[in-house]
């Protein structure tokens, strides 16, 4: 599934999550998958309810914290993740969004990125948005976000640092990071936060794609200036007509280290899928076949980021088509904790339900048995999800 941000009036991470939850995100399987993370009894809360700003109805999130005077680092921010029972690739992509913030505060104070100490990022109401956000497109199975270009306006806001102008520092230092596109907003004010901007250079490419939809969800803003202070994420197939590529490339004299990280920028470009298969090249060199599937749309970038990524000279690209089925992202209570569990559904119907391995093999860890009763635990909880033939 993939899905298209519209940012009429910006975007902060309760807005985010506002879209994600009126999308169909479950907000108690979300608050199961945050209260792994190791934040004190009681410090936190989530609440959702339906606003009207102006004419339109939408989804409100707010995340609501006890007195959090705590000043946290890059680092405290991993620990307090990597820690967690989310998946990894929510850890992973929450863990880089900090990552990004931390980046663009070090360029702002002119400070190594060790020595940044977040305040207003680093509260716990930021994390949970951020990890909120990471988990509800896990949990949506939404594999590729797009977002229109980013309306920025002016005025002053205050921060830890005394009266800062708009848009933030740090705002404008992650959609310059990000190469976003800026259009001016409906009004004064703080339209984009700097956790807002965070999320859209974490997971967002900055364009439109063809899409056939199926559902859309409204995320409110907590002001009700004079314009519909709300995000639209339009979620659904991708309708590009051009199909699919399959980009592919042989290569023998590159570091084994670097394919991990090759592999991340492809996806976080939009691939659907990226694979390595062994292979004997020429003059008995063992090599690697490095294969992409993307859209036909994002064709010349995945072709630029393979050559600018890896040390081949060029790519071969073959058109190719799929069928795919639509999937989902649920958390099942089991014996050993809460595992996250991948819905197969076809015209609807829920056919399988495979348990995510990750969340299997640290939750046996944690409980000293094998991965193997996990699992089988977790696979029978799902089997309860199927829709009756």
């Amino acid at each position: 599934m993939i899905a298209y941000l519209d940012l009429p009036a910006g975007l902060s991470g309760d807005m985010f999550l506002g879209c994600l939850v009126d999308a169909g995100l479950s907000l108690e399987d979300l608050k199961v998958a945050l209260a792994t993370l190791s934040m004190p009894d009681g410090s936190w809360s989530l609440r959702a309810e339906t606003v009207m700003r102006g004419p339109m109805r939408a989804t409100l999130v707010s995340v609501e914290i006890s007195e959090d005077a705590s000043h946290r680092s890059l680092s405290d921010i991993r620990q307090l993740i990597e820690s967690s029972r989310l998946p990894m690739w929510v850890q992973a992509h929450a863990i880089a969004t900090f990552a990004r913030l931390a980046t663009a505060e070090a360029r702002i104070h002119g400070v190594p990125v060790e020595k940044v100490h977040f305040h207003e990022v680093g509260a716990l109401d930021a994390i949970v948005d951020v990890v909120g956000a990471a988990m509800g497109l896990y949990a949506l199975g939404i594999t590729t976000l797009y977002a229109s270009p980013v309306p920025l306006s002016h005025g002053w806001t205050d921060s830890a640092h005394g009266k800062i102008p708009l848009p933030a520092p740090a705002t404008l230092e992650l959609l310059a990071a990000a190469g976003a596109p800026t259009v001016p907003g409906p009004g004064p004010g703080e339209l984009v936060t700097p956790t807002g901007a965070a999320l859209l250079a974490q997971f967002a490419t900055f364009v439109q794609p063809a899409m056939k939809l199926a559902r859309i969800g409204t995320g409110a803003g907590l002001r009700d200036p004079a314009w519909p202070n709300v995000a639209r994420l339009w979620l659904g197939e991708d309708g590009d007509e051009g199909g699919f590529v399959e980009i592919e490339t042989n290569i023998d004299d590159m570091n084994p280290e670097l394919y991990m990280a090759v592999s991340q920028r492809l996806f976080a470009a939009g691939a659907k899928d990226v694979w390595l298969t062994p292979i004997q090249m020429k003059k008995g060199r063992p090599g690697v076949l490095l294969s992409v599937l993307a859209p036909a749309s994002l064709e010349a970038s995945m072709a630029e980021s393979i050559l600018r990524e890896t040390s081949t000279l060029g790519v071969r690209v073959h058109a190719v088509h799929r069928h795919e089925a639509e999937r989902e992202f649920r958390s099942v209570q089991t014996a050993y904790g809460p595992i996250t569990v991948k819905l197969k559904r076809l015209e609807g119907a829920v056919v399988a339900a495979m348990p995510e391995f990750d969340d299997c093999q640290r939750a046996a860890d944690e409980q000293n048995v094998p991965v193997r009763t996990v699992y089988e635990t977790a696979l029978a909880a799902g089997q309860a999800l199927l829709t009756p033939p």
